[in-house]
């Protein structure tokens, strides 16, 4: 990774959303991922894999990190725009403490849209080469990353929506 890249997803863990609102940045060409084993809210075990053919929005991050908890609602919001068969949102927590500290943040905060998942932290974040949360990945219908963002972001936003959108379209 790039000194650069580095500079800018540091500055960007600093940064709130609504200060920081980067539409997701794509790759050049679309990278292969690998994807650790995570469970769903009813425990059940998956893989990126489970998810084969739908455009996925793949977050990264714990309800102890100030700057995800501020993005969340931006992201519950994406999902009941977007989400169906073609187009899902997938939170990934790695909260050490399980599911648990997950379900209790959604109720407070009012989520609505989103599923849960929970991660081994060490795990995930080696096997998605995350260097600080939230992390934010795009992943189109063959499972290669085709875009990624450290750091906040408004999801919703008009811009990251017709991002979004395209990416659908093209398949």
């Amino acid at each position: 990774m790039r000194r650069r890249d580095l500079l800018t997803g540091a500055l960007a863990f600093a940064a709130t959303p609504a200060a920081a609102s980067p539409v997701m940045p794509l790759h050049e060409t679309p990278r292969e991922l690998l994807s650790p084993p995570f469970v769903d809210g009813d425990g059940r075990d998956l893989t990126l894999a489970d998810f084969h053919g739908r455009v996925v929005l793949l977050n990264i991050w714990a309800t102890w990190c100030a700057p995800c908890r501020e993005e969340m609602p931006t992201l519950d919001a994406l999902q009941a725009r977007l989400g169906g068969d073609d187009f899902h949102v997938l939170p990934l927590s790695i909260d050490r403490a399980g599911l648990g500290p997950v379900r209790r943040f959604y109720d407070e905060i009012g989520i609505q849209h989103l599923d849960m998942y929970l991660a081994e932290d060490i795990r995930a974040m080696l096997a998605f080469a995350v260097i600080g949360l939230p992390t934010t990945i795009l992943i189109n219908r063959q499972g290669y990353e085709v875009g990624r963002l450290a750091g906040p972001a408004d999801w919703d936003s008009p811009d990251n929506i017709t991002l979004f959108e395209t990416i659908i379209t093209k398949g």
